[in-house]
């Protein structure tokens, strides 16, 4: 019980769980499972059957596809308090893509069966799921969009000013992610993504310290995020 409790309250903190209450929150800790998983284990494979989705409790996750050469599209890094794969969770369906830990890290699975058992007990938590999945299809849309119309130095702007937004911090950031993970996250090459680094810091917007980055113009990142053309793929 005590280690119910205790993942009751670290439940609470998480987005997709925030404002539930006490008792819906404990009946989540009562079906969750801890899993760790070491840097570049599998959590699952795509195609296989989606039992449950999950919920990082520490490390980072990243979910990705794989073409038929072998090449790897990243779709998704996930950090503490994010969840994922609750769509295919939820419909029954197959995973779509794969996830694999990118460091030693402690995921919570949520079973299928007893978190739908949930859904019918406390409708909150359904409307929470609602939510989430308006937030995620978001995200898709968005990435998408950066992947088909944008230059990498436009996709990179737009990733700093996130990284920023989500940090709190509007003149310095600190990259989460090595910089062949960036370059596979933006859709290119590491090569492509330096040569987009190096433009933003000729062009006065940033200034690049290893992975400390100060954003010198925010303003004139954000135009460079908002255009839509395709012409350095």
């Amino acid at each position: 019980m005590p280690a119910a409790i205790d993942l009751s309250h670290w439940l609470k903190t998480t987005p997709i769980f925030r404002g539930l209450s006490p008792l819906q929150l404990r009946s989540l800790a009562d079906i969750a499972q801890l899993h760790i998983f070491q840097k570049g284990e599998y959590i699952f494979h795509q195609g296989s059957a989606a039992t449950g989705f999950f919920v990082v409790k520490t490390g980072r996750v990243k979910a990705f596809k794989l073409s038929a050469q072998g090449k790897e599209q990243i779709l998704h890094f996930f950090g503490p308090g994010d969840h994922f794969a609750e769509v295919p969770a939820l419909d029954g369906q197959d995973f779509p893509a794969s996830a694999a830990a990118i460091e030693p890290s402690e995921v919570i699975f949520l079973p299928r069966t007893a978190f739908i058992e949930l859904l019918h007990q406390y409708p909150d938590i359904a409307i929470t799921m609602l939510i989430s999945l308006s937030q995620h299809a978001r995200n898709l849309s968005q990435l998408i969009e950066d992947l088909s119309f944008k230059e990498v130095p436009q996709r990179l702007a737009t990733y700093l000013l996130n990284l920023s937004d989500r940090t709190n911090n509007p003149c310095v950031v600190e990259l989460d992610l090595s910089k062949s993970q960036l370059a596979a996250a933006l859709g290119t090459i590491p090569a492509t993504l330096s040569r987009a680094f190096d433009r933003l810091s000729r062009e006065g917007m940033i200034m690049v310290r290893g992975a400390q980055i100060e954003l010198r113009d925010r303003d004139r990142l954000q135009d460079l995020s908002q255009l839509l053309e395709q012409n350095d793929r």
